[in-house]
This record gives C-alpha cells, sequence and structure tokens, in this order.
C-alpha cells in the first residue's frame, strides 16, 4: 500500500490534461519497505517511487504532501526524483511537511501551503549503540547528513548555511505565514496576500532544554518527598518511582 498516488486529470475544454502526485504516510527506505508491506501500513520505498514517475515525464505535476516524514534518504532520492523530473513540479502541503517531508517539498518550482499547514524543520536523528568511539563516529556522520539536508534548505530559501543549521538545531516549527517569510514557501492558498507576519517566529522546540527542565522538575519533586508528611503513607514508594523515572530520561 503506497504513501504516494499518482491522478491523471483528463483534459476538459477549460483545462488541459493534468497529473496530482499525493504523498502521505511515512517516508521510508526500499528495505524497510517488507514491513509495512506485511502490518498493511501507508508506505513505499523510493525506487517504486521513480519507477512509475518516469512514466510522467515531460508534464507538469502537482505535489500534494501530507507527511509527518520518516528515512532521510528515502527523502533525498525522492526530492531528486523530482528535481529531475521532466516538467513543472508545483508542491501544495496538505497539512503537514515534518522533517524528510519538508526536505522533498524543497524540490517544487513553486511551493503553496495550505493555511492551516505547518512546516517543521530539524537536525537528523538515529538510534544507535556502541562504545565512545563508534558514537563519536555516528555523530561526525550525523554532521554529513545535517550538512547535505541545509543544501536543499538554502537552495530554495537563500537563507545562510548558518541560518538553517541553527533553526534545525532548535526544531523549528513554521505555520504556512511564516514559512513565505522565510522563504520555505512561495504562497499561502486560498490568500490573496500573505499575513504581515514581521513579529512572528517559527517556533523552536529544543529537546536537550526540555530533557533538562524535565529532570529539574522531577528532582525538585523527589525534594518534596524529603519532607515529613503523615497525610500520604505511599511517600516513599512514590519517591522510588519518580528516582527511576528520572534514571529513564
Amino acid at each position: 500500500m503506497p504513501f504516494w498516488e499518482f491522478i491523471k486529470n483528463q483534459a476538459t475544454a477549460d483545462n488541459p490534461e493534468s497529473v496530482e502526485l499525493r504523498i502521505e504516510g511515512d517516508i521510508i527506505d526500499d528495505g524497510d519497505l517488507w514491513i509495512y508491506e506485511w502490518f498493511g501500513e501507508p508506505a513505499t520505498a523510493p525506487n517504486a517511487f521513480k519507477e512509475e514517475l518516469k512514466e510522467f515525464s515531460g508534464q507538469d505535476l502537482t505535489v500534494w504532501i501530507d507527511s509527518y516524514g520518516g528515512s532521510v534518504f528515502a527523502g533525498a532520492s525522492i526530492y531528486n526524483a523530482l528535481k529531475e523530473h521532466k516538467g513543472k513540479v508545483i508542491v501544495k502541503v496538505d497539512s503537514k511537511a515534518m522533517s524528510a517531508a519538508s526536505v522533498i517539498a524543497m524540490a517544487g518550482d513553486e511551493i503553496h501551503m495550505s493555511p492551516v499547514a505547518v512546516m517543521m524543520i530539524h537536525n537528523p536523528l538515529i538510534g544507535t549503540y556502541g562504545d565512545m568511539h563508534e558514537l563519536r563516529r555516528v555523530a561526525d556522520i550525523l554532521d554529513t547528513i545535517k550538512d547535505s539536508i541545509i543544501n536543499a534548505y538554502v537552495t530554495k530559501t537563500g537563507k545562510t548555511p548558518e541560518e538553517i543549521s541553527s533553526m534545525m538545531d532548535d526544531e523549528t516549527w513554521m505555520s504556512a505565514n511564516v514559512a513565505v517569510k522565510n522563504g520555505f514557501a512561495d504562497s499561502v492558498l486560498y490568500q490573496d496576500e500573505p499575513f504581515d507576519v514581521q513579529n512572528m517566529k517559527g517556533i523552536s522546540f529544543n529537546r536537550l532544554e526540555v530533557l533538562n527542565s524535565a529532570n529539574q522538575s522531577i528532582e525538585d519533586a523527589i525534594k518534596l518527598f524529603d519532607k515529613p508528611n503523615p497525610v500520604n503513607e505511599n511517600l516513599e514508594t512514590k519517591k522510588e518511582m519518580l528516582l527511576m523515572e528520572l534514571e529513564l530520561i
């Protein structure tokens, strides 16, 4: 079951034939396709997508995106395929283009967002294990992957790599009008003119700050249990649970 669908709209007296592409669900690598097929989840891999895209070579394409993202490598492969497409590519963000899906969106010759859509960019993430040498090596690899993602955003927005890097560090969420202001989109659908967002910024979400805040809150709560409180007989048990939670974080 693919997360994309090509729709061929027949020509009418008023409009020529057109092709729409809808990208929905997770963006995954070719090697993970069987897992999604096994559970019947909507997803696909870049190779099948690229083969079908070839059938529409030379035709203009409208790409609707509604995705939380997924694999950065799969996203890069689809981005490249759309950039190489012989024909104009117009991207329309339906409700969300997040993470790797935002990279795909950058392939559009024009990018338009629904007024109720959001776009999110962040640093590449990975789950791994190993000794200190392996973990440092993985961090270096993530830096390289980040540099490659930055190129797509810089090409579209005209911002400097340093500006984009900072936005990715902060995991920046943008409404449609803010995305237009920052150059990630060209217009907002169904609006004659973009709203004045001169003083509006993308919302930043720093995972490290949230983690530190959660740790501090739990530590403060534990201190309360050190004070005598005859009303609650289960204070020690609750204290132990909070300590366990702190260790998990």
